[in-house]
């Protein structure tokens, strides 16, 4: 069973006035000069997921310029025998609109559809930047796995932002309290339930599978003292840290305080100490186990972004992934700069050529 956008039309988005990429479930690279509008094309698919897409952009940011009229995306999403036809618009400016076959329909029911995985250039940093990035990451991951881990997250970010503002008034009266570290505390427990599972899944696929790419080892820390087991020892966490917590302003426990660690297993290195080039691999390796996984449960690998993958791998290492790809019948979309950062690819991809044309991208199928 094969997960595919088959058909990608892009009108007004960033800098494509026009464009429509016919395709056929192949991996598919896209090469052209920097600043083409490559990134556009994967952050555009991107969208065909919850969520603000790979650039983390507002609808605002992604329409062109100079008409700024707002924005459509229509694509063909074929899954488990059936294709549906997904419609993203914003206009002027406005929060983004979804239509599954006509019907409008929340973004969460993409995730139902249509799984999404990637990995772009600023994702490179993710071992030795802030812990935010991380935890972005790791909840990308655990969405992929758990569709409702989304609402989890939403519940609990506005209860945090309700108590956050009782904290910075020095309010003390455990009254007010009560109901939102009750919301925050059955939320909180299921996000990290679902973060832990997400990575167990990682690991196993790591481990069962046979791979050019490293063994990344995994764990979830908090940045002080250890995240609670249950709800309940949530609860009572928030109820005694409340002085402190109206000391600093803010939370100070809870899933939003968690870390993610990761390790190159085979050297016992951590992975903020690893080369540039291993931490590359280690993050592909990670994308793919994620993909592995995901197989297993849907019935079909999800849709891959890889922007400028070829960035810090060596030839064999590229062929390597190009091959776990087809392996693993992903529909892969990849970005660079030459197409001979695609040949190990050979007919096994679709390629497309992305030209600048006066500050209007063009798309053309190349052979």
């Amino acid at each position: 069973m094969t997960l595919a956008l088959s058909r990608l039309t892009l009108s007004h988005f960033r800098s494509h006035k026009k464009g429509t990429l016919e395709t056929d479930g192949r991996p598919v690279a896209i090469f052209g000069p920097n600043g083409a509008g490559k990134t556009n094309i994967l952050e555009a698919v991107s969208l065909f997921s919850p969520g603000r897409g790979l650039r983390r952009a507002s609808a605002e940011d992604m329409t062109r310029r100079p008409e700024a009229i707002g924005w459509k995306l229509a694509g063909h999403l074929s899954t488990n025998g059936q294709t549906y036809e997904v419609d993203i618009r914003s206009e002027n400016g406005s929060a983004r609109q979804i239509q599954i076959d006509g019907k409008a329909a929340p973004q969460t029911q993409l995730a139902r559809i249509a799984r999404v995985l990637w990995l772009i250039p600023s994702m490179d940093r993710l071992w030795i930047e802030g812990a935010e990035g991380r935890r972005r990451f790791l909840d990308r991951t655990t969405l992929s796995f758990f569709p409702e881990h989304a609402e989890a997250s939403l519940s609990y970010e506005k209860a945090m932002r309700e108590r956050n503002r009782l904290l910075k008034d020095q309010v003390t009266d455990a009254h007010w309290y009560a109901a939102l570290e009750k919301q925050m505390a059955e939320s909180g427990a299921q996000i990290h339930e679902a973060r832990s599972q997400a990575l167990s899944r990682l690991s196993e696929a790591q481990k069962q599978a046979e791979t050019a790419f490293p063994v990344a080892e995994l764990d979830l820390m908090q940045s002080e003292g250890t995240m609670p087991d249950s709800a309940e020892d949530l609860r009572e966490a928030f109820a005694e840290s409340r002085f402190r917590d109206i000391a600093a302003g803010r939370t100070l426990v809870g899933p939003h305080r968690s870390d993610l660690k990761g390790a190159y297993a085979a050297k016992g290195v951590p992975a903020k100490d690893c080369s540039t080039g291993e931490q590359k691999a280690l993050l592909v390796s990670l994308i793919l186990a994620n993909a592995r996984a995901l197989a297993e449960d849907i019935g079909a690998p999800p849709i891959l972004l890889l922007d400028e993958v070829a960035a810090h791998l060596d030839p064999n290492r590229r062929a390597a992934l190009y091959d776990e790809i087809c392996a693993l019948g992903a529909q892969a979309w990849m970005s660079g700069t030459e197409t001979e950062l695609f040949d190990a690819l050979g007919p096994r991809a679709q390629y497309f050529e992305v030209t600048d044309e006066q500050g209007i991208s063009k798309v053309t199928a190349a052979s």
